[in-house]
Formats: structure tokens, sequence, C-alpha cells
């Protein structure tokens, strides 16, 4: 049986990790094997790549080609596969990183980067996207990267990313900072039967 997908997009701080994990222990609860996939920035900035307001087209293809790799390992245990971070979300912070350098993206590399993205991000039967709320407060991580507080910065991520979204038509379910609920439910919902289905 095909392993199925679960893409979980979104700015920084607003849930994705805290989704995947509940979405995670609900779909083990019913017996079906995942994993976890994520932490490509992190990654790409050990290996001395520019990452936050820093990005390039060259760290952005590195994240989205990761990316994309770490899922196809991880169908090879997994029925299911929680992708936590998604190439679009890697798409949406180089351009929000150049917006914010007051910059103009390279015509081709955005190009080139657009289609990687799409290519690496096939539709899965669940695609969460969260969505931003500039009133809740931003949680503190020592050590973080200082653009990790930069809230335009932040805000220009999540516009970035659900004008992708909408422009490539990708199908997914928005989810709002009072949603979460909601967008467990539905997903776990979701994938279990499309599980079925294939079995």
């Amino acid at each position: 049986m095909t392993p199925l997908r679960l893409y979980i997009a979104g700015t920084h701080s607003t849930g994705k990790t805290t989704l995947a994990r509940r979405i995670e222990m609900e779909l083990r609860a019913t017996g079906i094997t995942v994993a976890r996939t994520g932490g490509f920035a992190k990654r790409a900035a050990e290996l001395g790549l520019p990452k936050m307001t820093r990005h390039t087209a060259q760290s952005t293809t590195w994240i989205i080609n990761a990316t994309s790799n770490a899922a196809l390992e991880a169908e090879l245990t997994a029925d299911v596969v929680i992708v936590d971070r998604t190439p679009y979300d890697a798409l949406a912070y180089y351009l929000a990183a150049v917006q914010h350098r007051d910059e103009h993206p390279d015509p081709e590399a955005l190009s080139r980067l657009t289609a990687l993205a799409q290519l690496a991000c096939p539709h899965p039967p669940a695609f969460l996207a969260t969505l931003l709320d500039p009133a809740l407060p931003l949680a503190e991580h020592p050590g973080k990267d200082p653009d990790w507080t930069d809230t335009g910065f932040r805000e220009a991520v999540d516009q970035q990313l659900h004008q992708a979204l909408a422009a490539y038509a990708v199908p997914h379910i928005p989810v709002p900072s009072h949603g979460h609920a909601t967008a467990v439910d539905a997903a776990v919902k979701t994938i279990t039967a499309a599980w079925e289905a294939a079995a």
C-alpha cells in the first residue's frame, strides 16, 4: 500500500509542531504507523546556509530537496508521513526574505523554486496551513535567530505562504489559532478514511 502524506504549513510559532504531535498520537492510537519530518531550516543553518531574512535561492533549494528526500525515506517504514513545514513554506520564507531586504527575486530562480515546490509537494489527502494571529504573543525561544522575533517578517511569511497556496490552487485546510482541535479531528478523519479506502 502506498503511504499517505499529511502536510502542515505555516509561519514560525503558529503551533505546527503541536498539531503534528497531536495528529501523530491520534493516528498511532488507530494502529497506523506514523513518521514525522522537519527541522531542515536548522540543519541548513548548521551547514552554513543562510536562513530567515537572509534566505537565498540556494538555501531554499536545499530545504525543498531535503524535505522531499526525508519524506521519501520515511515512507519506507511508515503508513503515514507528517511533513512539518512544506516546500511551500521554504518558498514563502524566501519571498519574505527578499521582500524584507527590499529586493526583487530573480525571475528564473523563482520559476525554478516554484516548479520544485510543486513537484516536491503532490496534493496529499490532508494539507493544513496555520493562520497567523498577530494578537497572540510570540513564544520565547532562547538561542533562536534574532529574526525569530521580527513580527513584520513573520507576518510576511504568513502572507506569502497563503498567497502561494491560493495562486497554485493547493487544496488545504486553513487553521486559525482557535481551530487546532477541529483541524486535528479533520486531519485524522481524512487520513483514516483514505487509509481504510486504500486497504
